[in-house]
């Protein structure tokens, strides 16, 4: 999360969800040098781009184990862990000031907790490699979100990114290629849309934000947040649900916590400060490709036509989503 972060977004690109990272930008505190090489830097970056690719077929087999929504809460619990450990390395937990409180809490109930809870419910229904395509409209529904709200300007690149997109989605719930009458299906793919746009929601709301502490410092307690919603909601849903403790539940939760979450999170704050956040943005555009490689190297799901038309449509529109708003960082 699956993904999960504090910073604010330059772009309105979204990092991965299967794993909740931060956005694009460090916090005004942050030191601007960058701690690792260019080199390294783009390292990092493939290596995540394949961490939360992989993550949309592994947490398709955690299911197999464990309910939807004690796994969004697993997956939060041992994400504030391992980051409440890098903190605590990294020179000590601090308490969020009052100014990034608002923050921290929107970050863990929409882009943790709903977003999570949301998307690990409609794995249930809806093929992991789809899933990875329709979680990445976020940024398609920050543009007109952004322009009615904030009265940013919707034209040039951003309109036909925005349009490309949107012709994206439409391909995805084409009546010759979806079905309309299978229920679950349409719970599925209706909550897969619905955590997106609650992410865009998120990532408005955050605009202009004045940040006074960096995302390693607000992560432990943004899982904190998401891990407390969640509890209730687990307790209430699944309460008479049991969980098969298996070799592979032991790896998919391990797989999620240290690897996908801990390790991405902190990988993904170095790789912004070390390269443009153009460069993070469009890098990170591989992580629906790589899901849907995955799910059918791991699940045998089929690559069909229609996947393909839809993936290469939004991946399109958010770059040109990417690209304008560079055009737009020069001319300021």
């Amino acid at each position: 999360m699956s993904d999960t972060g504090s910073a604010r977004p330059p772009s309105s690109l979204p990092s991965s969800p299967s794993s909740t990272p931060p956005k694009n930008t460090a916090p005004a505190t942050a030191p601007a040098s960058a701690t690792v090489t260019t080199r390294r830097a783009y390292l990092l970056l493939a290596t995540v781009i394949i961490l939360w690719g992989v993550n949309w077929p592994v947490m398709k087999l955690g299911l197999a184990d464990i309910p939807p929504m004690t796994f969004a809460l697993s997956r939060m619990v041992l994400g504030a862990l391992c980051m409440f450990g890098v903190a605590a390395a990294r020179g000590g937990i601090r308490l969020p000031d009052r100014h990034d409180l608002p923050i921290v809490i929107t970050v863990g109930l929409l882009q943790m907790a709903a977003f999570l809870g949301l998307v690990t419910v409609a794995l249930q229904f809806v093929p992991a490699g789809r899933s990875s395509i329709l979680a990445y409209t976020t940024a398609l529904w920050v543009v007109p979100g952004a322009a009615i709200l904030l009265g940013e300007r919707l034209g040039g690149r951003k309109l036909v990114g925005f349009l490309l997109g949107m012709a994206g989605v439409a391909v995805m719930f084409n009546p010759a290629a979806f079905d309309w009458t299978d229920r679950n299906v349409l719970i599925g793919n209706g909550l897969l849309m619905l955590a997106a746009i609650l992410w865009a929601a998120q990532i408005i709301q955050v605009r202009g934000h004045v940040w006074h502490a960096s995302p390693l410092q607000l992560a432990p307690w943004q899982f904190t947040v998401a891990a407390v919603a969640l509890l209730p909601v687990a307790i209430v849903m699944e309460s008479g649900e049991s969980i098969d403790w298996t070799g592979q539940l032991a790896a998919v939760l391990f797989y999620n916590g240290p690897i996908a979450t801990a390790f991405a999170f902190w990988a993904v704050v170095t790789v912004n400060r070390a390269l443009p956040a153009i460069t993070t943005s469009l890098g990170t555009l591989g992580v629906p490709v790589t899901g849907v490689i995955a799910s059918t190297v791991m699940l045998g799901e089929p690559v069909t036509p229609t996947n393909l038309t839809g993936l290469a449509l939004i991946v399109g529109g958010l770059a040109w989503l990417a690209l304008g708003d560079r055009k737009a960082s020069r001319a300021r």
